[in-house]
C-alpha cells in the first residue's frame, strides 16, 4: 500500500512540474562564576517543586525589552515594490568572502562536543541527562518538521543549520518527500507540518508538500519558517498568494526591529528587505486575518538569553506599528544554542564557558514536559530521522539512523530521545523551542 500510495503522490509531481525551483559583538550581561551549590542540588530541588518563579533563575528578565533605542521614520520608503524580483545571493556570497563580517566556521561537531563538555567539567556540571527524570520518554507526535534543504539565499551569523547559497547539493528529493506524505497520513495524531530549511521555499518539493498535505488533510495546520527576503528572489513572485491560498501560517525571522541590529546579524539590506516583506504580506491579509498567522522570531545577538517573551512581543508590536505601519500575530523567543555557527562565535570570543554557565546556572526543570523533542519528529532533506531539528544539525540520529523508508508511520515512542550538553539551550529560564518559550 505503501508503494501504490507514494506513487500516486510522485505522478502528480508531473502537475506541479511547473512550480519554481529554485549577532556581532554584544554586550555579556552576565558574570561567569556559577554556584557550587546550585550545580550538587539543581535537580533535587527542582523535583520538589511543583512550580516555578522567574526569582529561581538569575539571569532571566535581565536583557531589557529595550533591545534597540533607534527608532525610525514611518515613511512609504518601505514599500519597495521595486525589490521583488531582485536577488540576494550575490551580496550574501560577497558577504561571505569577507572574513572580517562572515567568518567561516572553524569546528566540527565532535570539536564542538568537546569544548562544550570542557566547559562544563571545568564548571563542575553534570551532563544533562542527569538534570533528567526517569519518566523523559517520547509522546505521541504532533508536529512533523521537515529540513527540506540547505540552501538558502541568506548566511546569517546566528543559524544552526549553517545555510547559505553554497548549500545546493543538500535538497530533498521527490521520492523523499512524497514518502514523508505517505507516513503524515498514517500518523493521525500528527496536527501540524513544518517546513524549514535553509529557505524552504527555494527547493523544488516546498509547493508540492503544502499543496497534497493541504488536500489530503485540510484540518492541517501548515507552517512556513521564512526568512522574509525569499519572497523577493527571482521566480518566487507569486508565493504569497501561494502561501494565501493554502492557508500558510509564516513564522518569519526578524531579529530587531531596527536596522542596524538586523543588518548585523543577517547580512546588509536584509532590514530593508525583510520590512517590504512583511508589509506585502500585510497587504495580503497576513497578520490581519484569522485565517492568516504571521509571527515574528528573536534570538538574541550574542551570549545573553532572551528578554521575556511577552514583554518583548508588546514592545515588537508597538515599533512595528508605529515606524513602519506592520501588524504580526505572536512573537517567540528563542535561545541560541551552542552549536555550528553560533559555537564558532563564542570560541572565538572565548566565552563559550560563560555561556555554558549562564544556560545551566538558568536550568529550569519545568521546561522538560514540554520540550519539542518530547512530541515533534524532524526529518532531514535526506530523510533521516531526529529528536529535534538541533540533533539533526549535529548528526544524532535516531538508533541506527532509521529513515523515512525504515518506518511505517511517525510515531516513534518506541526510540530513547538523545540529549547531549548543547540541550542546556532548551531548558534555561523559560525554556525554548521552535514556537518560543516553553514554561
Amino acid at each position: 500500500m505503501r508503494l501504490s500510495f507514494s506513487a500516486l503522490l510522485l505522478s502528480w509531481l508531473s502537475v506541479a512540474s511547473g512550480f519554481t525551483a529554485p549577532q556581532r559583538r554584544a554586550r555579556f550581561f552576565t558574570t561567569s562564576a556559577t554556584s557550587s551549590a546550585l550545580q550538587s542540588s539543581t535537580q533535587e530541588n527542582r523535583s520538589n517543586t511543583s512550580s516555578t518563579s522567574r526569582s529561581d533563575f538569575p539571569d532571566y528578565g535581565k536583557t531589557p525589552v529595550e533591545i534597540d533605542k533607534i527608532r525610525v521614520e514611518k515613511t512609504q520608503k518601505w514599500r519597495r515594490k521595486d525589490l521583488f524580483g531582485q536577488s540576494l545571493v550575490e551580496q550574501t556570497l560577497a558577504g561571505m568572502e569577507d572574513s572580517s563580517t562572515k567568518p567561516k566556521p572553524i569546528l566540527m561537531s565532535k570539536e564542538e562536543r568537546t569544548l562544550r563538555r570542557r566547559a562544563l567539567n571545568d564548571l563542575g556540571v553534570k551532563r544533562f541527562s542527569d538534570f533528567l527524570p526517569a519518566n523523559f520518554d517520547r509522546k505521541l507526535p504532533t508536529i512533523l518538521q521537515l529540513n527540506i534543504g540547505l540552501y538558502c539565499n541568506q548566511a546569517c551569523d546566528h543559524c544552526h543549520v549553517e545555510s547559505s547559497p553554497l548549500r545546493k547539493q543538500e535538497m530533498m528529493t521527490a521520492e523523499t518527500a512524497a514518502q514523508c506524505l505517505d507516513l503524515l497520513m498514517k500518523t493521525p495524531s500528527i496536527e501540524t507540518l513544518d517546513i524549514t530549511g535553509g529557505a524552504p521555499e527555494l527547493n523544488s518539493q516546498f509547493r508540492y508538500l503544502v499543496s497534497m498535505a493541504r488536500s489530503m488533510r485540510p484540518d492541517l495546520e501548515i507552517i512556513d519558517r521564512c526568512n522574509l527576503t525569499v519572497l523577493q528572489e527571482p521566480g518566487q513572485e507569486d508565493l504569497i498568494d501561494f502561501l494565501k491560498n493554502h492557508r500558510v501560517r509564516v513564522i518569519a525571522s526578524l531579529p530587531c526591529y531596527s536596522s542596524e541590529n538586523v543588518n548585523q546579524q543577517r547580512g546588509n539590506g536584509v532590514f530593508e528587505r525583510s520590512i517590504a516583506a512583511l508589509l506585502a504580506l500585510n497587504e495580503a491579509g497576513y497578520g490581519k486575518d484569522e485565517a492568516l498567522g504571521l509571527d515574528l522570531v528573536y534570538n538574541p545577538l550574542g551570549a545573553f538569553l532572551p528578554p521575556e517573551q511577552g514583554k518583548l512581543e508588546t514592545v515588537y508590536k508597538e515599533q512595528l506599528e508605529e515606524n513602519f505601519g506592520i501588524l504580526f500575530n505572536s512573537l517567540f523567543t528563542i535561545t541560541n544554542m551552542p552549536i555550528k555557527r553560533f559555537a564558532d562565535f563564542l570560541h572565538r570570543r572565548d566565552e563559550l564557558k560563560d555561556y555554558m554557565d549562564l544556560l545551566v546556572r538558568n536550568f529550569n526543570a519545568d521546561t522538560l514536559d514540554t520540550l519539542m523533542c518530547r512530541d515533534l519528529v524532524s526529518v532531514g532533506y535526506d530523510g533521516k530521522l531526529f529528536d529535534c531539528d538541533f540533533n539533526q544539525q549535529l548528526g544524532y540520529g535516531l538508533k541506527d539512523n532509521l529513515s523515512v523508508f525504515d518506518i511505517d508511520s511517525f510515531d516513534l515512542r518506541e526510540y530513547k530521545i538523545r540529549t547531549d550538553n548543547h540541550c542546556f539551550g532548551c531548558t534555561a529560564g523559560m525554556g525554548s523551542s521552535c514556537q518560543g518559550t516553553t514554561a
